[in-house]
């Protein structure tokens, strides 16, 4: 006998059991959305445009869709060239069907369904017809930005900001009727990147972190002055989360002299050994999180990103175009030996950590067990699956390592981590997987059903509940 096969993406998608489904529908699906990191554009929030065409709103900037693209022998020009509209969105259709069981496809057709309402599958032949109907409807007031936060439940959102970002665009949304809370989030990187030999484009940043700060740094007191004004800056802005990328996590410790010393080289013009220059971002990393200790923020760690690996696109197109990769580095004992300094000195923030080698899931998760204090349920929180790890088995990996190796119910969830305002689906496909994969364990008795009524609490609180209370929102 044939047996139908399950209709594509139905009300019940990735929900295999009875419970699964119940706890979807009946405790995640309506809840409201905290993204609490992603790369939207807070000026593109505060002033509101349409977008010119579904390709601006769905490809612009989306290095996911164009490593496919490329990979699918799709030119370049047809990518960040400048190709129409037009071509450029019937390329990616051609792309989508080369995407089975990569989550672009489950993403692209999720999205045309919540905000287009559109169900067809996309294709080199649907292509047109999509086009159309999508652009049609970018003349909506509810597609624009903020109409489309709006649509999607979207209670609050952090975005990722320089320390010398003006914050501008978020006082003028803070100032606005806009109901979604849109918050910044101090991103230092490039006060605290240091590398061998020479650091130009450092020396370039502290200059203009001196300009914007009114600090004229001259050594290490003032540039930690400097970046503390910003600091306060920030805060003032509503900012209560730190982010921080690093590839490979640096430790090297080093005594206030040499911190200073060499500070002073750095100022100058000097090149750095590899030790000097990671004993360097070792001490500015540290100050950095003692000021988020000071406040009271949380702060996130992405590492392990290998970027850039392609010089020849690189040169010809830059950063954030598609070419990093993961990166295979040992991060373990430097994480430890960091927080471990940070916490000796009662200095140790709220601390969520992102590996983006699913290789590093377990010693990420026992991490985690080793900074609790008690002072706040799941202070040290392994990140959800991030990046190249934002798919099914990514996310039931990060998930299974975590419930393993720690509590799965203190969990903040899901965020976007994208540039993209229709990417709020990506929450409702985490919300599917989470209760698809706890509601196996119920209905094969790995959990009592007599407890279901914590379950469903369990669920609400990593969809949403936990994170509205970890980042005080």
């Amino acid at each position: 006998m044939t047996v139908a096969p399950k209709p594509f993406m139905d009300k019940d998608f990735l929900l295999e059991t009875p419970t699964g489904r119940h706890l979807y529908h009946n405790h995640a699906a309506g809840l409201p959305i905290i993204d609490y990191h992603c790369h939207l554009s807070p000026q593109a929030i505060a002033e509101n445009n349409p977008f010119r065409s579904i390709t601006e709103l769905w490809l612009g900037g989306d290095h996911y869709k164009w490593r496919a693209m490329r990979a699918n022998g799709v030119g370049e020009r047809y990518i960040t060239g400048d190709a129409g509209d037009y071509e450029k969105f019937a390329k990616w259709a051609e792309t989508v069907p080369a995407t089975f069981r990569n989550p672009l496809y489950h993403w692209t057709h999720m999205e045309l369904r919540s905000a287009f309402g559109i169900n067809d599958t996309l294709n080199e032949d649907s292509a047109k017809s999509i086009y159309d109907r999508c652009n049609s409807r970018l003349t909506d007031p509810g597609m624009t930005p903020r109409g489309l936060m709006e649509r999607y439940g979207v209670e609050a959102v952090c975005t990722t900001d320089d320390p010398i970002d003006t914050l501008e665009h978020h006082r003028a949304i803070a100032a606005s009727d806009f109901k979604v809370k849109v918050l910044p989030t101090w991103r230092p990187d490039k006060a605290a990147t240091l590398r061998e030999g020479d650091n130009t484009a450092w020396r370039e940043y502290v200059a203009k972190l001196g300009e914007a700060s009114g600090v004229e740094i001259s050594d290490w007191n003032s540039f930690v002055e400097a970046l503390g004004g910003r600091h306060d800056f920030f805060h003032g802005n509503g900012c209560r989360l730190a982010d921080h990328g690093v590839m490979r996590f640096p430790w090297k410790d080093c005594t206030a002299e040499e911190r200073d010393t060499l500070f002073a080289r750095a100022l100058s013009g000097d090149s750095l050994t590899a030790d000097e220059a990671e004993k360097l971002s070792t001490a500015t990393l540290l100050e950095l999180c003692r000021m988020n200790h000071a406040k009271g923020w949380a702060q996130q760690f992405h590492f392990g990103p290998m970027r850039n690996v392609n010089g020849r696109a690189f040169r010809s197109l830059g950063p954030d175009t598609g070419f990093d990769t993961i990166g295979d580095y040992n991060c373990c004992e430097a994480i430890a030996r960091f927080m471990d300094r940070l916490d000796s000195e009662g200095k140790l923030a709220k601390t969520i950590l992102y590996n983006l080698n699913p290789a590093d899931n377990e010693w990420v998760a026992a991490m985690t067990g080793n900074f609790q204090d008690g002072s706040v349920a799941g202070k040290i929180q392994m990140g959800s699956g991030w990046w190249f790890n934002d798919h099914i088995r990514g996310m039931e990996a990060q998930m299974n390592s975590l419930s393993s190796q720690g509590l799965l119910s203190r969990f903040v969830g899901m965020l976007t981590d994208s540039r993209s305002f229709l990417s709020y689906p990506r929450h409702d496909y985490f919300r599917r997987i989470l209760c698809n994969l706890i509601g196996k364990d119920v209905d094969a008795g790995l959990i009592p059903y007599e407890e279901l009524p914590r379950v469903e609490k369990m669920v609400e609180d990593i969809c949403y509940y936990n994170a509205k209370r970890y980042f005080n929102l």
